[in-house]
């Protein structure tokens, strides 16, 4: 299963049932679970991590050292979860003290020519569309997508069920749930069709729906916005969620419509 072709060094630890083509090169210190795939031409960094039944396409290079001027050589690593696929040309880079590692979740979808930079923290089925990049210790949450060329700066936080549309750029935390696109970046409705599609009831859609439109459309700002959702709204772990990540936000979220 592993091209005579490919370099990977005796101190890789490599599942017997990893395939890896030819004119890979992989490092030592790097693990590889069952049933993964590394395509021809793709370079693993020492510190990587990769679970079971991952795909990495050719020209894909994980687990380089930062483009961090404070790295100081320390110790990092990159982590990625079961059954997500690497397309080619994507690079992830290690982690910094920051974080200590990069991190992308199970089940995740990186296109070609997706850049993850160090300490980013990616959760599960993500899905970063091609030529997305994001800068140092992003944040994203699970089941989040991002279009094509979308660009996010340093510490953003995207949230749960996000969807970002192509080309935009990321400078605020954007809150779970919602769709957002423009520029500058704005709100731009609820997710309404993927949340159906993940699950989500007609109810919780509403509520969603119902609080965003307190925040974004009905207040003339967003602290009243929350205030009002606090008030008026019943108890749920939807709205806690969103109130919870609007005021947590240390760059601040992304406004409303223009």
């Amino acid at each position: 299963m592993q091209s005579p072709l490919a370099s990977i060094s005796h101190l890789a630890k490599l599942h017997n049932s990893v395939r890896v083509d030819p004119f890979t090169c992989i490092h030592e210190d790097v693990i590889i679970g069952e049933g993964s795939h590394i395509h021809s031409n793709v370079t693993i960094y020492p510190g990587t991590r990769i679970g079971n039944n991952c795909e990495v396409f050719p020209g894909a290079v994980i687990g380089v050292i930062p483009q961090d001027l404070k790295f100081e050589g320390e110790y990092t690593t990159v982590e990625i979860g079961d059954n997500t696929t690497i397309r080619e040309c994507v690079t992830i880079h290690r982690g910094t003290k920051d974080k200590w590692k990069t991190s992308i979740g199970k089940n995740c979808l990186l296109m070609t020519y997706v850049h993850v930079a160090h300490d980013c923290q990616i959760g599960n089925n993500v899905i970063l569309a091609s030529y997305v990049g994001l800068s140092g210790h992003v944040v994203i949450d699970d089941f989040a997508i991002l279009e094509g060329k979308v660009a996010a700066q340093q510490f953003v936080h995207i949230g749960r069920h996000a969807f970002i549309g192509g080309a935009s750029l990321v400078r605020k935390d954007v809150p779970p749930f919602i769709k957002s696109a423009r520029e500058p970046m704005t709100f731009a409705g609820v997710n309404s069709v993927g949340l159906r599609r993940r699950g989500f009831t007609d109810e919780e859609v509403r509520t969603i729906e119902d609080v965003y439109r307190s925040i974004y459309i009905q207040s003339s700002n967003m602290s009243k916005g929350i205030q009002n959702v606090k008030d008026t709204f019943p108890d749920s772990p939807i709205k806690d969620e969103i109130i919870h990540f609007i005021e947590s936000s240390d760059k601040g979220v992304i406004r409303g419509m223009i």
